[in-house]
């Protein structure tokens, strides 16, 4: 007997189940810092954290813009 692969349903138009969004890094530290949106570009704690993990993690571009920290984009590297 061969062995049923894949989902049976694909055609049938049920939903497709999503799991519960989650925090990105950037908003967890933002939490944690107790920051508003505002407050964003003047923290110096959130800079130095930014400049760390730029590379690794989502950070807006307007905050990157702001600050004037490059980003590489080969993200092949990481």
């Amino acid at each position: 007997m061969t062995r049923k692969r894949g989902n049976p349903n694909w055609s049938q138009g049920y939903p497709v189940s999503i799991g519960p969004a989650v925090p990105t890094e950037f908003e967890l530290q933002v939490t944690q810092l107790r920051l508003l949106p505002e407050n964003y570009a003047f923290s110096d704690e959130l800079r130095r954290w930014c400049e760390r993990n730029r590379n690794r993690s989502y950070i807006p571009e307007w905050l990157l813009d702001a600050w004037d920290i490059p980003v590489d984009p080969d993200l092949s590297a990481a």
